[in-house]
């Protein structure tokens, strides 16, 4: 989506994550500039010159990039996709202790560059380490927000989509709670159109998506990251695209509403953990979570997953 003025994104990390995000933003036109930056120069400067090759073809943002970062400075809206990365059998929130030494030092550096920035976290365990960047940062609240589980109601759509062929777009349902294990789909409100999708029913009149179904398609959303890792190595493609869309409900100030994480601040009663639940997000981050109905399974499963977040939060220091 065109933008109206001059923005400017920098993606931290030239990784699998790091450069589909600058490749979907740019075909998407999501910013008017495009930063890239990582540590390794000789990696960094081949993804930039990569990606410049096809600029002609995409929706006319300028590519710089490098490994000085003051690459970055001046952004609008700073992604970090640098880190330790999810090794096969190995869960989000192993990472977390890691990763979260990475961040305080690139935090460090980040925001006295681009002090009016958003910044927003897509490493893993996303939720666990956007507590920790809202923390190293001293930003105002909101001012920092992880990727959450856009991705992860991407997979729960498209799934139900293809089980009854209709197009995802007419699936709204989402997944929240912990983007990782703990995480659960809202099938009480799901719908597709105007229809509830636990009363959807096929054109021979049968119920489509029973307890059964539904349990599948949720598994399989909670286990396609480490289905994907064990082929490829890596999830890229789909979390580049969601993030380049994160990047435009800010810098067009959307105010869409979309499953990403924050530092929930009293919402759900739950105060300093960050996990996935709907938010206004728009040109100042997360303007505010928005509290949605569960039933009472579902409040259960929040629950639990906001305990998973603490004992992992805990175990870092937050």
């Amino acid at each position: 989506m065109a933008t109206q003025f001059k923005t400017k994104m920098s993606v931290i990390g030239a990784g699998s994550v790091g450069t589909a995000l600058a490749y979907a933003a740019m075909l998407r036109g999501s910013a008017n500039v495009v930063a890239l930056f990582d540590i390794n120069k000789t990696k960094v400067d081949a993804e930039v010159l990569d990606l410049a090759h096809g600029t002609q073809f995409m929706a006319g943002s300028e590519l710089i990039g490098g490994s000085d970062i003051t690459v970055t400075a001046n952004s609008d809206i700073v992604l970090i996709t640098a880190g330790a990365k999810q090794n096969p059998g190995q869960t989000r929130l192993e990472l977390a202790e890691k990763n979260a030494h990475i961040l305080e030092s690139l935090m460090s550096d980040l925001v006295p560059l681009s002090p009016n920035a958003i910044f927003v976290l897509v490493t893993n365990p996303v939720d666990v380490l956007t507590a920790a960047a809202a923390k190293f940062s001293g930003l105002p609240e909101g001012r920092v927000f992880g990727s959450g589980t856009v991705l992860d109601s991407s997979r729960l759509r498209w799934l139900v989509g293809r089980k009854i062929g209709v197009s995802p777009r007419s699936v709204h349902s989402l997944i929240v709670g912990e983007h990782g294990d703990s995480e659960f789909a809202l099938w009480s409100s799901a719908t597709i159109g105007q229809v509830s999708l636990r009363d959807w029913r096929n054109a021979k009149g049968e119920k489509v998506f029973t307890d059964d179904v539904l349990h599948e398609l949720e598994q399989e959303v909670i286990h396609s990251a480490y289905k994907i890792i064990e082929g490829k190595g890596a999830t890229n493609y789909a979390i580049g695209v969601a993030g380049a869309r994160i990047v435009e409900a800010v810098l067009n100030n959307q105010r869409a509403i979309l499953p990403v994480s924050s530092v929930l601040q009293g919402s759900f009663g739950v105060e300093d953990v960050a996990l996935a639940v709907p938010c206004i997000v728009g040109a100042n981050g997360v303007e505010r979570p928005i509290e949605f109905p569960m039933d009472d399974a579902e409040r259960a499963r929040f629950d639990a997953s906001v305990q998973a977040l603490t004992a992992a939060q805990k175990s870092i220091g937050l």
